[in-house]
């Protein structure tokens, strides 16, 4: 597995900075923070650094990559709720091969955490993209097994436990050198079994949730939104019911006497929300949505972390965790 070596000071807007060690290894990749940009909104890190230091941050999950390129979906792709964003962009990339040559050089340069998230619309969309990665420079892999916007692959290998375990295990085979993440499904009829089977096939670390399936109408046209009908529901919105998934994960993770990570995923806004997702029994959590309002959320969330940690005379991240 990849080490990174990321030990920068991250001094974040409206905190000072208190020494604080707030690092956390995740699969043996250590981060300088907690705080990783979600696949799908922050681009490749670049699009953000005349906002934000982006070298504060703990990790950059990439724009999702299929191993071709991919146009995306027709018609509306965003779509604003109360409290939450529907997304329907289709994945579209410029294919895994251009991403290594073309935009990791450029991310390699920032500082952070490199993690490379992949889908597909078969199983070996996946392995062949997995491949390529597995000899690349980046530090991690996320498997979408999840996206709901594709009609094809995606959020339907991570449904049936038997089915996701069928794909990491594929994918584990080709991608010795890389940690892997397997990101999670809200949708599936069980996520927990998921879960489970995706560990016993061979994820190094999990991370959940994915956008949860709605929709939205147009009353002036009278009809569906979308094109494809449905969308992903992200933000503030769906914090409550991640934050439950994750707790009941991170439980039956325990129950089994594993030590699989947790990445904790939606809607996480403030630090309020990011210390909920902590003590809940993750160990590390991405920030989406939020960035698209507030450039400057993941910044404030890492001097928040930092403050939380100092004020309460803590050693590390994890102690913030009531789980133990």
């Amino acid at each position: 597995m990849t080490e990174s070596n990321n030990t920068g000071s991250d001094n974040s807007a409206g905190y000072a900075d208190s020494g604080a060690d707030i690092g956390v290894t995740i699969a043996g990749v250590r981060f300088r923070n907690p705080v990783i940009a979600a696949s799908g909104t922050f681009g490749f890190g670049s699009e953000y650094s005349g906002l934000i230091d982006v070298s504060q941050l703990g990790g950059i999950c990439t724009k999702g990559l299929t191993f071709t390129p991919r146009q995306g979906n027709k018609g509306m792709r965003l779509w604003e709720t109360a409290s939450g964003l529907l997304n329907s962009i289709g994945l579209e990339n410029s294919g895994v091969p251009f991403f290594i040559e073309n935009e990791l050089p450029k991310m390699k340069q920032l500082g952070p955490v490199i993690i490379a998230n992949i889908s597909g619309e078969m199983a070996q969309d996946y392995i062949s993209g997995a491949v390529l990665l597995n000899n690349s420079p980046v530090d991690m892999v996320e498997l979408n097994i999840s996206c709901p916007n594709v009609k094809a692959g995606g959020m339907a290998f991570g449904l049936d436990p038997g089915t996701a375990a069928a794909l990491v295990a594929a994918v584990r085979r080709v991608c010795s050198k890389k940690p892997l993440i397997v990101k999670l499904s809200p949708n599936a009829p069980s996520l927990t079994s998921v879960a489970l089977a995706c560990v016993k096939a061979g994820a190094d670390a999990l991370s959940l949730v994915n956008t949860i399936k709605a929709m939205a109408i147009d009353t002036e046209k009278r009809k569906p939104v979308f094109e494809n009908i449905s969308a992903g529901l992200s933000g503030p919105a769906i914090k409550p019911i991640a934050l439950r998934m994750v707790w009941e994960l991170y439980g039956s993770i325990k129950n089994m006497d594993s030590n699989v990570p947790i990445i904790g995923i939606g809607g996480i806004s403030t630090v309020q929300d990011a210390l909920e997702f902590l003590m809940a029994g993750a160990a590390a959590i991405q920030v989406g949505t939020a960035t698209f309002a507030h450039p400057a959320a993941m910044t404030d969330i890492i001097g928040g972390i930092r403050q939380y940690v100092k004020t309460n005379n803590m050693k590390s991240v994890s102690q913030i965790s009531i789980r133990e």
